[in-house]
């Protein structure tokens, strides 16, 4: 009969353990790294793979059937909301820090300036009358952000996140519509209509994209003409 094996002290509680022995070398970050670096060498570890799971992409006929949710509920400032996150592709982190000047209305570009990945994002021509309007309501009431509650505070990821949840609702859709499926969906449908990776890159604000490594980096004044002559044929 097989012994059982004997149960392992929590890693709380070792980690608590070693400590004791450690804290003496006044160890830094880099220290700890190479040192538990070490540690799975002796011990003959390596590092364990999980699997990935490829992220679910909406359909386009389910991101016509929840945008015709937006539609109808006829509230102007989620309907700009919306068509700022699927056409700009950006995460929800980044659009609640917008600020109005931000927006580059004639150059149709969104500046993001939250976070480490700071750069330009496009939106299309057709959208450039909707939102300037919206920022010079925005402006006279005295916003500060791009997106504000009526209380002058500005959207918080959870209500963004909230929104968009109720109209997946609405539209009787199967899956959530999350800020992060849209930004899929975008960077899928770009990536559809022949849109170079390397100008994908720009405005998507990843860091590490392996195909990339061979092209030298290209302006943003091309990955603007790319994304408007694709834009054209966007579902909504």
């Amino acid at each position: 009969m097989r012994k059982k094996a004997p149960a392992r002290t929590s890693p709380r509680k070792k980690a608590k353990q070693l400590v004791k022995y450690i804290k003496q070398e006044q160890p830094n970050y880099d220290y700890l790294r190479e040192l538990f670096r070490f540690i799975r060498k002796e011990l003959g570890l390596k590092p364990t793979t999980k699997s990935q799971h490829l992220p679910y992409v909406p359909t386009e006929e389910e991101i016509k059937k929840y945008y015709e949710a937006v539609w109808q509920s006829k509230n102007m400032k989620h309907m700009i909301l919306i068509k700022t996150l699927i056409y700009t592709g950006m995460r929800v982190s980044e659009v609640i820090w917008v600020k109005l000047g931000d927006v580059d209305i004639n150059a149709c570009q969104i500046r993001i300036t939250h976070g480490k990945k700071h750069r330009m994002v496009p939106f299309p021509v057709s959208f450039k009358e909707t939102l300037a309007i919206h920022c010079k309501q925005c402006q006279e009431d005295g916003a500060t952000y791009l997106f504000e509650s009526s209380w002058k505070k500005r959207y918080s990821d959870r209500g963004i996140r909230a929104i968009l949840s109720d109209y997946t609702k609405r539209s009787g859709i199967a899956r959530s519509i999350s800020p992060h499926k849209l930004r899929h969906f975008l960077f899928t449908w770009l990536k559809k209509q022949g849109i170079n990776d390397a100008l994908i890159q720009i405005y998507s604000g990843h860091d590490h994209l392996k195909s990339l490594e061979v092209y030298s980096k290209p302006s943003m004044a091309n990955a603007q003409k790319e994304y408007e002559k694709a834009i054209g044929s966007f579902p909504i």
